[in-house]
């Protein structure tokens, strides 16, 4: 094989144990595994710098603002993956969970869930004129919060059967509720005000184009997923943006030996099952590298082109992301709320039960929805070092908005167009509950333009490779062994070639989770120990 040239042009190689396609952060993780467990790694990524969808940049001309740009808050990230990397990386809680505007008998107010129980008892008591909902919800809550405890530990395991992990849960009503009815049912069945139906249902939706009542239970995989992360179902702030993250892990990996060649695409795989040629392409031209495993930390799509095998099913995405910096946070409606207090936590627009459905509906039949659903946060109340000091001391923040129900078919026809369009819709939602217009807030660039960018599923597509925008690659899968899933979750047809990216089962969202569990599957290959399981 010809040698390749180490990312110093210093070493070269005739092969590696262990060549990883992506340098996306479960890329880096799967890296740096391998590295400390003694073995060569390459990773070969197509941008001029790693990290994927889990990056930190300045998007606005000559403004000190470090954003995360695509992927926003930490939930799903073992701490085991944190400790075993040695990583420098923190996250920071929030104090309110949410807050969801509304009008009741013409008045504005809303409903705040955080502060403490008693506060949080009595916002749901002004909203809805009884303790009823306030106790629903925290017998829910409670519900899934035991769920949590028992499925989260499993995703650093090899893959439970599903017999197994109904015993692990030990909770027939969780599981009824969860696994085999969709999750409107249990929804419908526990709360009757249709706002915080809403709000519980946000976290199905989340990425995932489906309605309450879907049949194929997508939006119950999607709720699963986004209330066990940590085995709480807190969403944490990560400091110094979702960039601290994947420059630890690109240390971290290099630190250990492991090879990080950027500007590097790769375009075949070509495998007998025992060893693999990675062909990749660069502005020195084409070369060929040989590796023992190839680890793809690409979507289902990707990997398929790259191996020659068939592609599976196309995948959608469903999501609108807006970045903003404001010189000041907008002032409320109702005026029982700090602002500060509101958008610190999930701020959700436009996300009653009904709305939720009638949105899906309408984009269903291939219309925008008419109002646009979302929810907003804002990262420098929590974490003011992603500012410059001049920015911090002036005020400024930012805020981060993702939309809800808008799938990549509707923007096929004129991608500019319709995100403009869907953009102007979506800010007027706030706006209906803002007492001065957040456009009139926005901070402006070197240039005069106003510090607001937005990202459809097709520029997702194009910037990140995200098939069809999907954040999650493709639907979400049960964190169980089914057909063809293999042991860890993350192996293919070719016996050596594994899929480490979100597509893996029990991939989705920042994790790391398909990275370790690659890593672990080459290692158990290789005969090598496993690094001991700890707590999650």
């Amino acid at each position: 094989m010809p040698a390749r040239e180490g990312h110093e042009g210093k070493q070269r190689h005739e092969g590696y144990d262990a060549v990883i396609v992506g340098g996306g952060h479960n890329g880096l993780v799967a890296a740096a595994y391998l590295a400390r467990a003694g073995r060569s790694v390459l990773v070969l990524e197509r941008l001029d710098h790693t990290g994927g969808a889990a990056v930190s940049t300045r998007p606005f001309a000559g403004v000190d603002a470090r954003l995360s740009r695509y992927s926003y808050l930490v939930s799903l990230l073992p701490r085991k993956i944190v400790r075993d990397l040695g990583l420098d990386f923190r996250v920071r809680a929030r104090t309110v969970s949410s807050y969801t505007p509304a009008e009741r008998d013409g008045r504005p107010t809303g409903l705040l869930v955080g502060g403490g129980e008693r506060r949080t008892r009595e916002a749901f008591a002004r909203l809805t004129g009884s303790d009823r909902e306030f106790e629903a919800w925290q017998r829910f809550y409670g519900m899934t919060g035991r769920v949590a405890q028992r499925v989260f530990p499993t995703l650093t395991e090899p893959l439970p059967t599903r017999d197994d992990l109904r015993r692990r849960i030990d909770d027939e009503e969780a599981w009824r509720a969860l696994f085999e009815e969709p999750i409107g049912a249990a929804i419908e069945a526990r709360f009757t005000d249709d706002l915080v139906r809403g709000v519980v249902l946000t976290d199905a939706l989340i990425g995932t184009f489906a309605d309450a009542h879907d049949t194929s239970l997508k939006q119950n995989r999607c709720f699963l997923y986004h209330v066990i992360g940590g085995g709480t179902g807190a969403w944490d702030v990560p400091v110094g943006g979702m960039g601290a993250l994947t420059d630890a892990l690109a240390t971290a990996a290099r630190a250990a030996g492991a090879v990080i060649a950027t500007g590097r695409e790769a375009v075949r795989i070509d495998t007998d099952g025992r060893a693999a040629e990675v062909t990749y392409r660069s502005a020195e031209g084409e070369r060929t590298v040989c590796a023992r495993h190839v680890l793809v930390n690409a979507s289902p799509q990707e990997l398929a082109r790259l191996t020659g095998d068939s592609p599976p099913a196309p995948a959608e995405g469903a999501q609108l992301k807006v970045n903003m910096l404001l010189t000041r946070l907008p002032a409320l409606r109702d005026t029982t709320v700090d602002p500060r207090e509101a958008f610190s936590g999930t701020f959700h627009i436009a996300e009653g039960y009904e709305q939720l459905a009638t949105a899906h509906a309408q984009a269903a039949a291939g219309a925008l929805p008419a109002a646009p659903p979302s929810e907003i946060y804002c990262h420098s109340l929590t974490d003011p070092s992603i500012l410059g000091p001049d920015l911090v001391e002036r005020g400024y923040q930012t805020l981060t908005l993702f939309g809800l129900h808008t799938p990549a078919r509707l923007f096929a026809d004129d991608n500019d167009a319709v995100r403009e369009e869907l953009l102007k819709s979506t800010l007027a939602q706030l706006d209906a509950h803002l007492a001065e217009p957040v456009e009139s807030c926005l901070a402006t660039d070197a240039g005069g333009r106003p510090c607001i960018e937005a990202r459809s599923p097709l520029d997702l597509e194009r910037d990140l490779r995200l098939p069809g925008g999907n954040i999650f690659h493709r639907d979400l899968a049960w964190p169980y062994a089914q057909e063809g899933t293999g042991r860890w979750g993350v192996e293919t047809r070719h016996a050596n070639v594994l899929l480490c990216g979100a597509g893996a089962v029990r991939g989705g969202g920042v994790s790391g989770v398909p990275g370790h569990n690659a890593a672990m599957a080459v290692l158990e290959d290789l005969g090598e120990p496993l690094p001991k399981t700890g707590a999650p």
